[in-house]
C-alpha cells in the first residue's frame, strides 16, 4: 500500500467542517485503490493569530516542505482585519513554497445550476491555468504623500521570462495530458499592457511552436474573455493566463459551474510540495450548523490526487461526486439548501467512491 503524508490547515469558520468530508471521501479511496493517508494537522488560521499573534512562521514552511501535499479548509476570521491572515498565511505558503500556478477546473456537473442559460455539462468543461506567484501580487511599488491632495500609490505589474515561460509551459503540458480539445487559449491585454502582454504572448507562441505543435493556439483580451465565457463557454478547453487577470477570470468560472460550494483549486509547484483548497472561504455564519456545502473540498481533495500522480483515484473522486449530483438528492449548491447535511453529503460521495 503507497502511503502519502498530508498535511493539514482546517483553518476557520467551515474549514474544518469540509476538510473532514474530504478526508472520509479519501479514505475511501484508498481502501479502493490501496493508497493509505497519514495527516498531521496545524492550527493557523484567525483562533491562533488572535491567541499568538502568529500567522505562519518559517519553522512551519520548513515542516511543509518535507509534505507530500497540503490539504486547506479555508482562511478568514470575522474578528481578524481582511488581509492579515490572506497574506500571512495562503500568499506567504504560496510564495514561500514556489507554488506558481493556481490550478481551477471549470467544470458543471450534473442536477447542478448554472446562471447560463442553454448550457450544461457538455458546454461548461474547462481548466484556468492561472500564473501564481508573479504579477501585481509582488508587492513591488509604495505610497507617498499618503492622506493628503497629493497622494500617489503604485502597484507594480513585474514578469521575467522564466517565471511567464514556466507557467505556459505547464499549461502546454496540462492541456496535452487533458486530451480533449488540445487547445490552449492565452489570456492577457496586450493592446494595452503592451510589454507585459508582449512578453506573455511570445512566450505562448515560442514555447507552442517548438514544444507543443499538438496543441492548437489562441489568445484573448481578458475583457473579451469575460464576454465569451458568459456567451460561449464550450470554446474553452485550457486557458492560461496572469495572476491578476486569473484572479478575476476564475471567480467567473465557479459562478457559471454553480458557485464556490463546487469550485475547488490547487496552489501547484510541480517540483514541491502543492496545496489544495475549496474556494468559497471560511463562511463563518454558517459554522457547526452542519450544512455547509463539501464538494468543493472533495474535488480538491481529488485534484491532489491527481498532482500526486494518482490519476485512476482522481477519476474515482470525480465519477464518484457525479453519480452522487446525478442522483438529485442534493438540491443546491448552497449552504442550507442542499437538502442534506454537510456529513450526508459525505457520506453520499464516499459510498460512490468505495463502490
Amino acid at each position: 500500500m503507497k502511503v502519502y503524508n498530508i498535511a493539514v490547515i482546517p483553518g476557520d469558520g467551515t474549514g474544518p467542517e469540509v476538510v473532514v468530508e474530504g478526508q472520509k471521501v479519501l479514505a475511501a479511496i484508498g481502501a479502493r485503490h490501496g493508497l493509505s493517508f497519514r495527516y498531521e494537522t496545524y492550527d493557523f488560521g484567525g483562533d491562533r493569530y488572535l491567541r499568538t499573534g502568529e500567522t505562519l512562521p518559517d519553522s512551519a514552511l520548513q515542516e511543509l516542505r518535507g509534505y507530500d501535499a497540503i490539504y486547506l479548509g479555508a482562511i478568514g476570521h470575522p474578528d481578524v482585519k481582511p488581509g492579515i491572515l490572506e497574506k500571512g498565511i495562503l500568499l506567504k505558503a504560496r510564495f514561500a513554497l514556489d507554488q506558481y500556478v493556481n490550478l481551477r477546473p471549470v467544470k458543471l456537473y450534473p442536477n447542478v445550476e448554472t446562471p447560463l442559460k442553454d448550457k450544461g455539462p457538455d458546454e461548461i468543461d474547462f481548466v484556468i491555468v492561472r500564473e501564481n506567484t508573479g504579477g501585481i501580487y509582488t508587492g513591488i511599488g509604495g505610497a507617498t504623500m499618503v492622506g493628503t491632495p497629493h497622494e500617489i500609490a503604485t502597484q507594480v505589474m513585474v514578469y521575467s521570462r522564466h517565471v511567464v515561460e514556466r507557467c505556459v509551459r505547464y499549461a502546454y503540458a496540462f492541456a496535452r495530458r487533458r486530451a480533449r480539445k488540445s487547445l490552449l487559449t492565452l489570456v492577457h491585454k496586450n493592446n494595452v499592457l503592451t510589454d507585459v502582454g508582449d512578453l506573455w504572448v511570445r512566450v505562448h507562441k515560442e514555447i507552442g511552436d517548438a514544444e507543443f505543435p499538438d496543441i492548437r493556439q489562441d489568445y484573448n483580451h481578458v475583457d473579451a474573455c469575460t464576454m465569451w465565457m458568459v456567451k460561449s463557454p464550450e470554446f474553452y478547453d485550457v486557458i492560461v493566463t496572469e495572476n491578476l487577470f486569473g484572479d478575476i477570470i476564475t471567480d467567473l468560472g465557479a459562478m457559471i459551474q454553480g458557485g464556490m460550494g463546487i469550485a475547488a483549486g490547487g496552489n501547484i509547484n510541480p517540483e514541491g510540495v502543492s496545496m489544495f483548497e475549496p474556494i468559497g472561504g471560511s463562511a463563518p455564519k454558517y459554522t457547526g450548523q452542519g450544512i455547509i456545502n463539501p464538494l468543493a473540498a472533495i474535488c480538491a481533495a481529488g485534484m491532489m490526487l491527481d498532482t500526486l500522480g494518482e490519476a485512476e483515484a482522481a477519476l474515482t473522486v470525480d465519477q464518484a461526486v457525479h453519480a452522487a449530483l446525478a442522483t438529485g438528492r442534493i438540491r443546491s449548491m448552497a449552504a442550507g439548501r442542499m437538502g442534506m447535511s454537510t456529513s450526508e453529503v459525505g457520506d453520499l460521495v464516499a459510498g460512490y467512491a468505495a463502490a
